[in-house]
């Protein structure tokens, strides 16, 4: 079974066929929203709003073991997790879409494993390369087929926000070597690889980040939104290919 965590202006997925609800419980807590289920060409298909469905929840606030955990006891197998970033690298401009391929996590002070508690023993998992390849291949061939052009790999840096990066933040950044930057794509990623989840993201980028190109003066979130209009028809386009696939 295939889901899809829908991000910032991607709280539903439209055209879905017997849509229904479903809520669920977790030991960590509630999820962000209940799960959509549904058929997408007769395929089927879950959908999570990862902010909650009136895009409430900051990204820091966001219960990802609950979701994560939703997701694998319904019987989950493949997460395609759809992010919005900024674009750091200079071809990453606005109203690209990405599929990264590794990520460097920034963030601090957030549930970040299911392994914790004196009941649990020390385990360990190996994140080396933090995105399921067959997923990623997933999602580029379906791009290829709908006629999607998308950059295939990318370092995605995650910060804690949810206040947007300074620029000398950003240069740090790029030092590092990270070519977006956004706020959710940790610990979700590191959390599906514990719960067994073969997980990639799909990033919209949906402005240049701090002190780049056209965003050098500042960043205008009205353009961020016009932006996310603009491009979250292509994604859903994008996402409707991949579930047929």
């Amino acid at each position: 079974m295939l889901a899809i965590i829908g991000g910032s202006g991607f709280a539903k997925l439209a055209g879905l066929g017997n849509a229904r609800r479903e809520v669920v419980r977790t030991p960590y807590g509630d999820p962000s929203c209940a799960l959509t289920h549904g058929e997408l060409d007769g395929h089927p298909i879950v959908f999570l709003a990862r902010h909650g469905y009136g895009h409430t929840i900051a990204p820091h606030e966001i219960n990802y073991r609950a979701n994560v955990h939703a997701l694998k006891r319904i019987g989950v197998q493949q997460v395609v997790a759809v992010a919005t970033v900024g674009g750091i690298r200079a071809d990453c401009v606005a109203g690209t879409l990405v599929v990264p391929d590794q990520l460097i996590d920034y963030t601090s002070g957030r549930a970040h494993t299911f392994f914790e508690g004196v009941d649990q023993p020390v385990t360990h998992i190996d994140f080396t390369w933090p995105y399921d390849a067959s997923v990623r291949q997933r999602v580029l061939d379906a791009a290829r087929r709908c006629g999607e052009p998308v950059i295939d790999g990318a370092v995605y840096g995650c910060t804690q926000g949810p206040r947007l990066e300074t620029a000398a933040e950003i240069e740090r950044l790029a030092r590092d070597g990270c070519d977006l930057v956004g706020m959710t794509g940790m610990p979700e990623a590191a959390l599906a690889r514990e719960a067994g989840l073969a997980y990639a993201s799909l990033c919209v980028v949906a402005n240049q980040a701090a002190g780049r190109g056209a965003s050098r003066g500042g960043i205008s979130l009205p353009d961020i939104a016009r932006v996310l209009e603009a491009t979250m028809g292509r994604v859903r386009r994008l996402v409707a290919e991949v579930a047929r696939g």
